[in-house]
């Protein structure tokens, strides 16, 4: 049927909208940052180090500079042989502005310049460029210095001679756009020191240097490691009883793909793998992950055949049994990666699964033939892991949810919520029952699922699965949530997009936290890496004057009501627990959508997440003990 509203717009080639430049970089940054959070913000600080990294890689450079400036800027400086700065024969530009301004423009599609490159698609320094308020390049080359500005990827200036200059090199200066980064423009320190070593330790011919002007006197941090992933696996294993002394160490080739593995086995029950392609962290793994996994099982399993640790009745170890208390990296080096997406969190190049599994395999093979009392101790730990996920299977078929999302199986404490959709359900879990009653009786049904949990959960730091699947609490999570553990663990049969932690705001509601907090990392990471959990705000304060009522969540913040409505007449009430709430209230100051503050809890670094997981939970007490001196100044209010 024709339409016959004349007043309908006309859609013709006019009405296609083309996007010039790095304008379509600003339209819609989320596709070439993935966010324009906290997390967006420092993937361009690494943009800009990885083309560093990339000409050390090249052998072209040995020093990397990184400066958080006083003014909100970073500064990135290397001694490689720095940006072309002729004229493009094509587009009659200098390097350095085509290398700016232009869209997969870059050395680094052809194998001529750079055999193994990071920054393959072209994109990194141009989007940057896009997504600062202001940019300085600046290059030295052929004795001289020249230098450029842009704001929001377009040029101010074009490129100029400076004067005299020493060696070669490129730095590159930029201040995130608060228009683009509405949320933060601040750098997290954090995060950029554990981005910075984690490249030192992966590129062990390079120093890099951090400085935070921010900080007086300035911060300053050196990372630099000859023996790169033997380092690298020291760090990662610093606060764990170690299986065996020494890591296990090879490097191996495979045509024009360069393998490289540490590993080596602690005395936890927690995996930790963290994989690599040209220094990117692929935190989603990808086929060089399921090669090195494959390996490692037949290897393992192979041995305790051949020892006859394994009978000929028993069944293999998993893949879950022979990774208990595995720290291992595995980084690999290639010419053409296929990753998935801009922020290349996956490989997917089909080939290098039969690479790594053929040269880990080889090397693992080896090793156990020529140290056999290691290749036992690994083994038995396996087994010992074989055994518990036996024990363990009773508890968890107790624990495996029910097709239908009323199922009688959800527990009996449980308070669900009447909708279905997982999107817009949310479950609170709260500190005993008297909480839980205030919380039940003031939620929103519709949308709003409560669960009690009585007193503290197992410490799953210090447990197996087994253990910890006898735990009630534990139990109760696994079945209501839905999406099983481990490496059964579905996001999609989640029955919640929400998770809220609602606790005490004392030293029992957080320890409470920091063990639930304990338990989604190490069996349900991808709730944290997918946005799911959350903390919930309760108020500290409730301040009474007349018929007014207001809330105040911290100390300063109380203070500024009084001072707004006098200190006259006035009742605090300092609550000490949820349960001391009224149903009304916790729904006014702590449960309501509208007027709710809930903290997002994420992973912006994983080695940093199991680190502090390790040091604040495990069996370790002299971490611990360092961790709170370093970190005492910070606290103004102990609750003891």
């Amino acid at each position: 049927m024709q339409r016959k509203d004349t007043d309908t717009p006309v859609y013709n080639a006019g009405q296609i909208e083309v996007l010039e430049g790095l304008e379509a970089v600003r339209k819609r940054p989320g596709m070439y940052i993935a966010t324009t959070g906290s997390k967006g913000l420092h993937h361009l600080v690494n943009e800009v180090v990885d083309n560093s990294i990339d000409e050390a890689m090249a052998g072209f450079c040995d020093d990397i500079k990184v400066t958080v400036r006083a003014d909100g800027g970073v500064a990135v400086t290397d001694n490689g042989r720095g940006i072309p700065v002729d004229i493009h024969p094509k587009y009659g530009l200098s390097g350095v502005e085509v290398a700016l301004t232009m869209l997969h423009a870059g050395g680094k599609f052809s194998n001529k310049m750079y055999t193994v490159s990071g920054g393959l698609h072209g994109v990194g320094v141009s989007v940057v460029n896009a997504l600062s308020a202001r940019l300085e390049a600046r290059v030295r080359k052929e004795g001289r210095l020249y230098a450029q500005s842009f704001s929001r990827g377009k040029p101010l200036t074009p490129l100029r001679e400076e004067g005299a200059a020493e060696g070669t090199g490129t730095t590159i200066i930029f201040w995130p756009d608060a228009e683009i980064f509405t949320e933060t423009t601040e750098f997290d320190s954090d995060i950029l020191k554990n981005r910075l070593r984690e490249l030192a330790f992966l590129t062990h011919n390079v120093t890099i240097t951090y400085t935070d002007e921010r900080e007086e006197p300035p911060l300053r941090k050196t990372y630099s490691y000859s023996d790169g992933l033997k380092d690298y696996i020291a760090f990662l294993n610093r606060n764990k009883g170690l299986l065996h002394p020494a890591p296990i160490i090879h490097s191996g080739r495979r045509d024009q793909t360069l393998v490289e593995l540490a590993l080596q086995y602690n005395d936890s029950f927690a995996e930790n793998l963290f994989t690599y392609v040209n220094n990117i962290h692929t935190s989603e793994g990808g086929t060089h992950e399921a090669g090195f996994k494959a390996a490692l099982t037949r290897s393992i399993n192979d041995y305790a055949r051949k020892a006859k640790l394994l009978k000929d009745s028993e069944a293999n170890l998993s893949g879950e049994d022979v990774r208990e208390g595995l720290t291992a990296v595995l980084s690999l080096k290639l010419q053409d990666p296929q990753f998935e997406g801009q922020t290349k969190p996956k490989l997917g190049n089909s080939e290098v699964r039969s690479v790594v599994d053929s040269v880990v395999g080889e090397a693992l093979t080896t090793y156990f033939e020529e140290n056999p009392p290691v290749a036992r101790r690994i083994v038995e730990k396996g087994l010992q892991a074989a055994r518990a996920r036996m024990a363990a299977r009773k508890a968890r078929e107790l624990v495996q949810r029910k097709t239908a999302l009323g199922s009688t199986s959800l527990p009996g404490t449980l308070s669900d919520c009447s909708w279905k959709d997982p999107e817009f359900c949310e479950i609170f879990l709260v500190e005993g029952k008297s909480a839980g009653g205030s919380a039940k009786q003031g939620r929103d049904s519709k949308f709003q699922a409560i669960l009690p949990l009585k007193g503290k959960i197992l410490n799953v730091e210090k447990a197996r699965l087994d253990k910890m699947l006898a735990n009630a609490e534990i139990r109760s999570m696994i079945t209501v949530f839905g999406t099983g553990i481990s490496e059964n663990f579905d996001i999609d049969k989640a029955r919640y997009h929400k998770i809220v932690i609602m606790t005490d705001a004392d030293v029992d509601g957080a320890h409470i936290r920091i063990l639930l907090l304990t338990f989604f990392y190490r069996y349900m990471r991808p709730l944290l890496e997918n946005n799911y959990v959350y903390i919930a705000q309760p108020p500290l304060f409730k301040i009474s004057k007349g018929k007014m009522v207001r809330y105040a969540y911290e100390d300063a913040e109380m203070e500024r009501i009084l001072t707004e409505i006098g200190r006259d007449k006035v009742t605090i009430q300092r609550y000490k627990g949820l349960g001391e709430m009224q149903a009304e209230q916790l729904w006014d100051t702590t449960m309501d959508p509208a007027k709710r503050t809930l903290l997002q809890v994420n992973i912006d670094d994983a080695i940093l997440a199991d680190e502090l997981f390790t040091v604040l939970m495990g069996d370790q007490v002299e971490p611990r003990k360092e961790y709170i001196y370093a970190h005492a100044k910070e606290v103004t209010n102990l609750d003891i």
